[in-house]
């Protein structure tokens, strides 16, 4: 767990025996033989947290359908659904599943123009169906690729699309459970969806926000011991829990955590998963226990260098604490032995 620079020295003050160096400009040598020792070592030392997250696919959202009719096909949960799949059935035939950010709010036929006709004809497109002019107006070229695509389907070739007729998603979806059944009316709940990725929410505490920033490598440890690569892709902007007299709930906020390779995460569905926050990283430097670390009468801290019998205080600027370890710049060289007070 990583300590944060105050609360790190005090804990290597505490485990050292809160000593304090008395005045003077130049520190004295001591004559006392030390106790334990440690090396001092050159080492790249990174400041990380470990927090706790949820493994999931997200929130379910609920379809409604559109189409008057009964549902005479449903797909089974944990279905996925991208653009040219069946999503239901409606009176025996399908409603389609298309790529596109805009719902199908009218109906589209010849004469009809705006960018709902163009996302229908970017989807015929990449279909394979051609003959017309790819823009945002429903020709009669448009007309005829809407029919061969509705044959193609099993659909009335009408040459149109009506309402309720396609679906648009800008991305693929998951079924999560079936809100209706074979027989039911299709104008009501039909299905809930999520994404059809999973992926990693953490509730983080308001403190430690600054462990975090968007596009941030992380690590997500899976029950398992398994580790997936993941990558912050959101971080909340609302404070959730309360700090009011008599509330315990913590405040936080709820950072998103995307997982690339999506194998890695077998067949999980939704489990506690552990993420490793890297926030701090140095390269290449001076570092000591923090027990070695010892307070300064005069402010700051210093290291006790040990060679041969004798020792001397060394003063030091401290860094990054990590691991135990504490970054550490001053009249120090790498193989260099200090004392841990016990």
């Amino acid at each position: 767990m990583a300590i944060a620079a105050g609360s790190a020295a005090a804990a290597g003050l505490a485990a050292a025996g809160a000593l304090y160096w008395t005045g003077g400009d130049e520190p004295a040598a001591s004559a006392d033989a030390p106790g334990a020792t440690a090396v001092v070592e050159q080492q790249d030392l990174a400041r990380s947290e470990e927090v706790v997250g949820t493994l999931s696919y997200g929130e379910a959202h609920t379809l409604n359908g559109a189409a008057p009719g009964v549902v005479t096909w449903l797909p089974e949960p944990g279905t996925v659904i991208g653009a040219g799949d069946a999503v239901y059935d409606v009176d025996n035939a399908p409603v389609v599943a298309m790529t596109g950010d805009l719902p199908l709010w009218r109906d589209l036929a010849p004469g009809v123009e705006g960018p709902d006709v163009a996302q229908l004809e970017s989807n015929l497109v990449d279909l394979g169906y051609d003959g017309f002019t790819e823009d945002d107006a429903f020709t009669d070229a448009t007309a005829a690729a809407v029919e061969e695509w509705q044959e193609d389907n099993g659909l009335e070739e009408t040459g149109t699309v009506a309402v309720g007729a396609v679906l648009f998603s800008p991305k693929p979806v998951r079924v999560a459970d079936q809100l209706a059944a074979v027989g039911d009316p299709a104008n009501g709940p039909v299905l809930s969806y999520t994404s059809d990725e999973r992926r990693v929410t953490v509730q983080l505490d308001i403190a430690d926000q600054d462990l975090v920033a968007a596009d941030q490598a992380v690590t997500v440890v899976l029950p398992d011991g398994t580790e997936a690569a993941g990558v912050v892709s959101a971080i909340g902007q609302t404070v959730s829990g309360s700090q009011e007299e008599g509330e315990e709930e913590p405040e936080t906020v709820e950072v998103t955590v995307a997982v690339e390779d999506q194998s890695v995460l077998g067949a999980l569905v939704s489990a506690p998963v552990t993420v490793e926050l890297v926030s701090e990283t140095r390269e290449d430097v001076l570092t000591v226990p923090v027990e070695a670390l010892l307070a300064l009468r005069e402010g700051g801290y210093g290291v006790e260098v040990v060679d041969g019998g004798a020792s001397e205080l060394v003063p030091v600027e401290t860094g990054v604490f990590a691991d135990g370890r504490v970054e550490v710049s001053g009249d120090l060289e790498a193989g260099a032995t200090v004392a841990v007070p016990e």
